[in-house]
């Protein structure tokens, strides 16, 4: 069935329009008495089409109820700037594991150095591939792509999260078996194709940020963030 994010939906004025209307009537050349899903704030409603008109899309409401697909937990990657063409995977692919937004991060390691500005101008591009991976993922909303951070500042956002942790192999980190699993939010930081310098990590640890490893093979960044993100669904339950 077709899903359609739209915060603004009311249940009680059941209508769409705008690039849905666009969507509905001329690229799916749907009909009145099919049905579709409506996504708004986390809650599926699923609707039957009563009329397309020039100007709207107008529904009626069968029935609604929260998202089943949406994690219980809330988790926040801060991934350090990787390769536009990974970038892109791994929005598309955490999106599906039911990340709850990406924040990429400029690091000392990173081959890709665009400056903010570049990376600003990338963002609706970005933000597309989101929406496309929430939709076929059959998300209850779209993840949020933020704007490009400096590690100073993504580390004070990570405080903000209940389990803040990053991806690193070197000594002193802890096993991700040993991560809280009973914990409401997550941060969680990984580095690019170059990882991080110590002073980095240290950074990070001095805002409260725990290092995590996840054995001793080394991953490639695009691979890193996938698999702890697999890893911590599993835990909190939400790969069962």
């Amino acid at each position: 069935m077709p899903r359609f994010f739209e915060d603004s939906f009311s249940p009680e004025h059941p209508v769409l329009t705008g690039e849905h209307l666009r969507h509905i009537g001329f690229a799916l050349r749907m009909r009145p008495q099919e049905r579709l899903t409506v996504c708004s704030c986390g809650r599926d409603y699923e609707c039957e089409i009563a009329e397309i008109t020039q100007e709207a899309v107008f529904l009626r409401v069968l029935s609604s109820a929260l998202c089943c697909a949406e994690p219980t937990v809330s988790v926040t990657l801060f991934q350090a700037l990787p390769k536009a063409d990974k970038l892109e995977m791994i929005i598309q692919k955490s999106i599906e594991l039911g990340v709850t937004e990406i924040v990429p991060v400029l690091t000392g390691r990173c081959i890709s150095r665009m400056s903010a500005g570049d990376f600003q101008k990338k963002l609706p591009r970005f933000q597309k591939i989101a929406q496309a991976a929430a939709q076929q993922s059959g998300r209850g909303i779209i993840p949020v792509i933020a704007p490009l951070h400096t590690l100073e500042q993504a580390a004070k956002r990570m405080q903000d999260a209940e389990v803040p942790l990053v991806l690193y192999e070197a000594e002193g980190g802890i096993s991700f078996s040993a991560v809280n699993a009973h914990a409401g939010s997550y941060s969680l930081c990984v580095g690019s194709e170059g990882g991080f310098d110590p002073e980095e990590i240290r950074l990070l640890q001095a805002h409260g940020v725990q290092p995590v490893w996840l054995g001793r093979r080394i991953l490639r960044c695009e691979t890193a963030p996938l698999t702890a993100l697999s890893v911590l669904m599993y835990l909190t339950g939400n790969l069962n």
